[in-house]
């Protein structure tokens, strides 16, 4: 059975009484040992106005990223599209391609600004599908060397695009035959979707089958109990983000904290250990290749963070010796 590469996706999360200048920093290091640990990709974010995350600018930051590393590719996790013209994406893709040629990859979405505020001062309050799907065939007309104006720099390579994939966001993926990354919920309750995405797709130049991406929490401890408390910092910061609107820098939280938030907080604490793949080695492995099995993944996106700097690297190291495997044809791949 072929092995499932897994890659990492880090959002620069900023920690109470840190500097964003050592968050940033922070990624920059954490993709240098990525490298050495044997990932296939790593990926940085874009998100604007929120104190918690210091990765504002993906494409900046891929170029900070790729220039410490060799061989790792490096991408977006994504770029999104309402907060930029489809030209001036495809042109900072190619001049990262141009710089690192083979290792720049463009993950693209469609989300607006966390707030109205960011909405407002991006100039973009609202972005349909429909807006969406036009960027997007832009884009790639761009990026593909058909777009009415030349995208430069010239390159040798077109830099391959991965969409950021909700249930509608599927049916756009297979119309384009584009690879998809699926995360959240969507994992555990979009089966008709993904079938409806492979059956669907129209086979591209580039991608000539459909191709699945699970993006998800993941991480390894000695202890299933260790591992969950690595987590519990990430999962108070999105739950409380609910209540507060405000999506705060990560704060040490221990399991007896959880004690001190409001029900509709902890439950919500609870929802997001839920939807995230945590334990030991073995548990980890034998959760992993469930959800590979039944989503039919070809790649495991990591979206792992911890308060615990050093605790997140001993988690990265504990993950990439994981050998996932995929099913091969003969054996049931679909979504059940």
């Amino acid at each position: 059975m072929p092995v499932v590469p897994i890659s990492l996706l880090d959002r620069s999360r900023t920690r109470a009484g840190e500097s964003a200048q050592e968050s940033l920093r922070a990624t920059v290091d954490r993709a240098e040992r990525a490298e050495a640990l044997g990932y296939h990709r790593f990926w940085v974010a874009e998100h604007h106005g929120v104190p918690g995350i210091a990765s504002a600018a993906p494409t900046v930051l891929m170029a900070a990223v790729a220039a410490a590393t060799t061989r790792i590719r490096v991408g977006s996790g994504g770029v999104m599209l309402p907060n930029h013209q489809p030209l001036v994406v495809a042109e900072q893709a190619r001049t990262l391609a141009a710089l690192f040629p083979g290792r720049i990859d463009l993950g693209i979405g469609r989300s607006l600004g966390f707030t109205s505020g960011v909405r407002k001062s991006l100039r973009v309050t609202e972005y349909s599908v429909a807006e969406f799907d036009a960027d997007l065939e832009d884009l790639l007309a761009h990026l593909g060397g058909t777009g009415p104006v030349r995208a430069v720099p010239e390159v040798d390579e077109q830099v391959p695009v991965h969409l950021l994939a909700t249930g509608s966001g599927l049916a756009v993926a297979a119309r384009y035959g584009l690879p998809v990354v699926l995360g959240g919920p969507a994992l555990y309750t979009g089966s008709d979707a993904l079938a409806a995405y492979q059956r669907d797709y129209r086979p591209s130049p580039l991608w000539p089958e459909p191709r699945l991406t699970i993006s998800l929490e993941v991480l390894v401890a000695g202890t299933a109990e260790r591992a969950r408390e690595l987590l519990l910092p990430e999962a108070v910061a999105l739950a409380e983000t609910r209540r507060t609107g405000v999506f705060a820098p990560l704060r040490p939280v221990r399991p007896a904290d959880l004690d001190d938030l409001d029900a509709r907080v902890r439950s919500a604490v609870e929802r997001q250990l839920r939807l995230a793949i945590t334990g030991t080695a073995g548990q980890v492995h034998a959760e992993l290749t469930d959800l590979v099995r039944r989503t039919g993944a070809h790649e495991v996106l990591a979206t792992t963070s911890t308060y615990d700097r050093d605790a997140l690297a001993a988690a990265d190291a504990a993950l990439a010796a994981l050998d996932v495997h995929r099913p091969t044809a003969s054996e049931d791949t679909g979504a059940d």
